[in-house]
């Protein structure tokens, strides 16, 4: 990522002055697992990867070794093959199909730092079928940050990747070798892995579709193409057409900014983008949305490239292999940036760019996918100011020069973003995943591996410039560091001496006070300790269900003050003999809770020294870290409606035919009908709403609705966002509870009871559209309960249709105190769990969001009567993480719901902390049925946001 200021001496590093730390290169022997064998983590990827080591060789194997400017600590696993003779190889044999291949390589520098070039054999069953040309112009930096291409101390960033196809597809088995040429001219070859694939068809031009040929684009020729490139996206946008890219390599010497467009191509094994300005440097391919004034870029705004952000682009099936060979931070040659909201990046290679995405916000509702992005000379992807709503999934980072994936909410809140599902390998400096800052962030469901200095597998931290409390920008809320996998993650920081937590956390800016939930985590064969806490103070991180096996030092490593509980946690092969390393006394606070195993609180110790690493790790590996609660395989659910089900008494629902829109892996509808509560059902991920639908056999008047999550601590507490339907029919249904946000909480047994007016129905239905704990539904019990008396015969629709609570039952009234409380409420928007229901439950830590960057929004709530105002009074939460703005707001009225007239007119009303983060409003007496808050603006935030809307007779 890019640091700047004068305090900033190490990108992604600890910052101090020390020397280099000479460390043990050698380990054990024991092979721990591949990044690629981690059942449900990490990115699904089209390849088969094979270590050299483990494929035949006449060559020397180097490593395992894991210190900074060696050979092998760059290398996957820390071992690879040297080949510095004619004649000598490294030969796969083919597991499966394949028709091209990725290989990842070493060779040396030259004199002048500019890099070598040399070809290799490439032999498929010992004949020669072409020259495989091995580089090192992308490789070979030396240094500190940030970084110089000319030799000298702490070389670094050795490898890079080439890419080839067979011309045919070759059968399993087939040997496919690389060989030493005997008119060799490089010294030697080191050769790390191969990924073997079957590259489907290229992808025709869609019909309808513009082609960038049509507008002068030069096919596999050297000149610019970017004005060709941009006529052709800005008429696709002006026609409502997709563009696209033929098979074929373009030369692009400048970004080509989109907007409302889809850009596509035939692959990304089939079009190419490359290419560098010949003289101006700092410019160079790549697709970029639309600054935004006053966000994360800073630099010189075009004409063009102004008014960001683009909105509705999507950018797939191609690649960009860029030409970058150095590190200039301000220099903007990434192959994704600017500002994209409601965009979409699905199946790019992204290679030799200085950062794959470095997306400049604000925006909202970025999602990139499917990708590659390899062989960076900074950061993989970084969500830079004011990014929400953003995910990065399925996606394969390797040889980034930086952090792998990272955000950095510099001067605006990064908010609910998430990176799931990735495979992040050899991060050559920094963290292999890190949030410095961010509100609500999930890291989920990942794999990591081989760091290689100055960083872990996974950061959570306040630190680097713009991230504090004040600027709302502080690491806040739910931080959900869950189901990820760590190998050899973590290692020593050069400048320090003392190796980095395969998970760390560090208070560098401001002390860090959030809900971090680290759970269901295996962390295997660290290089150093597996758990760290620096600089500051930390609270509250809670590791439930964590194993960790094999450390070079130890369990836990505090040089810093910090709250945290520890329960389920095992470890083994903890290299120094002791788990905990504390020379900061009460300062780390930690709570042992039940089911740890391998350790314990009184295995301390606090030497003044740091001992190098001891690798006693056996290669077997921990078994799966288990799920909050494992699930058995459900037995068959019954059919519909069997002729011996009736809806019985108690909990009507046990039992019962239970759908839902989705599942995922074992967590079925049925598990919230068995009568368990340590089975659950989990909706597909990050595809709200979602809905389960239980048939009670008859038509039976039911009054209430009990949902359950299981009862375990390392069940967090959550917010999901449900209504309740029912229908007689299965076809028609109505609400018998509006949507509203219910709190999961262990202390109170994770049950939400939920009562409502009678309701005669037969199916019932819980619909979640947001969940504050984890991105899908999630119930463990789905309780339906009723009079108990048996039914009678189902009456005819006409006769008895099946009631929903109408807007205004006659049970409501006005009341006294906060007349808004409880009532029914509606936006015109919201984002994600932050609904409107939030704003009138009576709870200030929760509060209701709009749509972001799409002012103006309103709330509008029912006081069920016409009945005096005197007062309004608005507050966001109280916490200091909420730092002072102003929004600009009016309030209106209605008897009727329909004509609003205005009652206060629109004003700036700051929200400060230090007064409670409450604004009161006084207004001429009006009598009135509906409250309407019109919001225009929002220093703080792009959204309107109101943790309670409040309204008082007097």
């Amino acid at each position: 990522m890019r640091r700047s200021g004068a305090a900033v001496a190490v990108a992604g590093a600890l910052i101090a002055v020390g020397t280099v730390v000479a460390f043990p290169g050698t380990s054990s022997a024991a092979t721990s697992p591949s990044p690629f064998s981690i059942p449900g983590r990490g990115a699904t990827v089209p390849f088969t990867e094979i270590e050299a080591e483990a494929a035949a060789t006449n060559g020397e194997q180097i490593g395992p070794d894991r210190v900074y400017t060696h050979l092998p600590s760059e290398a996957s696993g820390r071992r690879a093959v040297r080949l510095d003779a004619p004649g000598e190889y490294v030969e796969f044999t083919l597991p499966k199909p394949a028709n091209a291949m990725t290989v990842r390589y070493s060779v040396p520098d030259n004199a002048a730092g500019t890099g070598i070039t040399a070809p290799v054999d490439l032999r498929i069953n010992g004949t020669k079928l072409k020259d495989l040309q091995f580089t090192s112009r992308y490789g070979w930096f030396y240094g500190g940050y940030p970084f110089g291409n000319s030799p000298g101390d702490k070389p670094h960033h050795f490898y890079d990747e080439t890419r080839t196809m067979f011309g045919s597809t070759l059968a399993a088995g087939t040997k496919v070798r690389i060989q030493v040429a005997s008119t060799s001219t490089a010294p030697w070859f080191v050769v790390d892995v191969a990924d073997f694939e079957l590259v489907p068809d290229a992808i025709p031009r869609p019909a309808g579709s513009l082609s960038v040929d049509d507008f002068g684009a030069d096919r596999n020729g050297t000149s610019d193409s970017t004005a060709a490139f941009q006529a052709a996206v800005d008429a696709g946008k002006a026609q409502g057409k997709e563009v696209y890219i033929p098979e074929g390599t373009y030369t692009l010497w400048d970004h080509v900014v989109v907007d409302g467009v889809t850009l596509r191509g035939a692959g990304p094994w089939y079009s190419v983008l490359t290419g560098r300005h010949p003289t101006q440097r700092n410019r160079a391919v790549g697709i970029y949305g639309k600054y935004v004034s006053g966000g994360g870029y800073t630099g010189p705004i075009r004409p063009h490239e102004a008014g960001g952000p683009s909105r509705n682009v999507t950018l797939r099936d191609f690649a960009i292999i860029g030409d970058i060979t150095e590190r200039v931070d301000d220099d903007q040659v990434n192959a994704l940036g600017g500002a994209m909201t409601d965009s979409v990046v699905d199946n790019l290679w992204i290679q030799h760019t200085k950062v794959g995405a470095w997306m400049d916000g604000p925006m909202d509702n970025f999602t990139l996918k499917n990708s590659r992005i390899l062989d960076q000379t900074a950061d993989g992807v970084n969500f830079h100011t004011g990014v929400t709503n953003s995910t990065v999934t399925n996606t394969f980072v390797r040889n980034s020069g930086d952090d792998g994936l990272a955000m950095w909410p510099d001067r605006i809140a990064n908010v609910n973003n998430a990176f799931t599902h990735n495979t992040v390998v050899a991060p050559v400096l920094a963290n292999n995943i890190v949030t410095y800052g961010g509100r609500d962030i999930k890291i989920t469901d990942n794999v990591v591996s081989d760091t290689v200095t100055n960083g872990g597998g996974i950061h959570v931290a306040n630190r680097y410039p713009g991230v504090n409390s004040g600027q709302g920008t502080a690491v806040a809320g739910t931080i959900s560091v869950a189901r990820n996998t760590l190998i050899r993650a973590g290692n020593s920081d050069y400048n320090w001496n003392f190796g980095v937590g395969a998970i760390w956390f560090d208070a560098l800016n401001e002390p860090v006070n959030a809900t971090i939930n680290v759970t269901d985590t295996d962390v295997i064969y660290s290089s150093y300790e597996a758990i760290q806490f620096i600089e500051g103070s930390t609270q509250t991180v809670n590791f439930s269900n964590v194993n960790v096996d094999g450390t070079g030092t130890y369990l836990i490593q505090a040089q810093a003050a910090a709250k945290a509980t520890f329960t389920n946690v095992s470890a083994a092969h903890i290299g120094a003999g002791v788990a905990i390393h504390n020379c900061v006394g009460t300062g780390f606070a930690p709570t042992y809770g039940t089911g740890n195993s391998g350790w314990s609180l009184s295995s301390t110790v606090c030497t003044g020294q740091w001992p190098a690493p001891n690798y006693i790790y056996d290669g077997s590996g921990p078994g799966p870290s288990p799920s909050p609660s494992a699930s058995p395989t459900p037995s068959p659910s019954p059919s519909p409606t069997p002729t011996t089900c009736a809806p019985g008494s108690g909990d009507l629902a046990r039992g019962k035919a239970v759908t839902a829109t989705s599942s995922t892996q074992t967590y079925a509808p049925a598990n919230a009908t068995d009568g368990d509560t340590s089975t659950y059902w989990e909706s597909a991920n990050n595809a709200f709403p979602q809905s389960i639908t239980v048939d009670l056999c008859a038509v039976t008047p039911i009054q209430r609705v009990v949902l359950k999550l299981p009862p375990s601590s390392a069940w967090a507490t959550r917010t999901q966002t449900l209504s309740i339907l029912g229908s007689t029919d299965g076809s028609n249904y109505t609400t018998l509870s509006p949507s509203a946000g219910r709190t999961f909480d262990p202390a109170s047994g994770n049950t939400v009871s939920i009562p409502f007016s009678t309701a005669n129905v037969r199916y019932v239905r819980v619909t979640v559209t947001g969940n504050t704990g984890w991105p899908a539904g999630q119930l463990s019990a789905f309780e339906v309960y009723g009079t108990g008396a048996t039914p009678s015969p189902s009456p005819s629709p006409s006769a008895s249709p099946s009631p929903s609570p109408s807007p205004t039952p006659t049970t409501c009234a006005p009341g006294s105190g906060d007349l808004a409380r409880g009532k029914a409420v509606t936006a015109t928007s919201s984002t994600q769990t932050y609904a409107p229901a939030n704003a009138t439950d009576g709870d200030t830590s929760t509060y209701w969001e709009s749509a972001n960057n799409a002012f103006p929004q309103s709330i509008t709530v029912d006081l069920c009567a016409v009945t005096p105002i005197q007062r309004v009074v608005l507050k966001l939460p109280p916490s200091s993480a909420w730092a002072t703005r102003t929004q600009t707001l009016s309030i209106l009225g209605s008897t009727d719901g329909t004509t609003y007239t205005t009652i206060a007119g629109p004003a700036g009303y700051t929200f400060n902390p230090a007064t409670g983060n409450t604004v009161t409003i006084p207004l001429s007496t009006a009598a009135q049925r509906y409250l309407r808050l019109n919001v225009t603006g929002n220093t703080g935030w792009p959204a309107a946001q109101i943790s309670e809307f409040e309204a008082y007779a007097s």
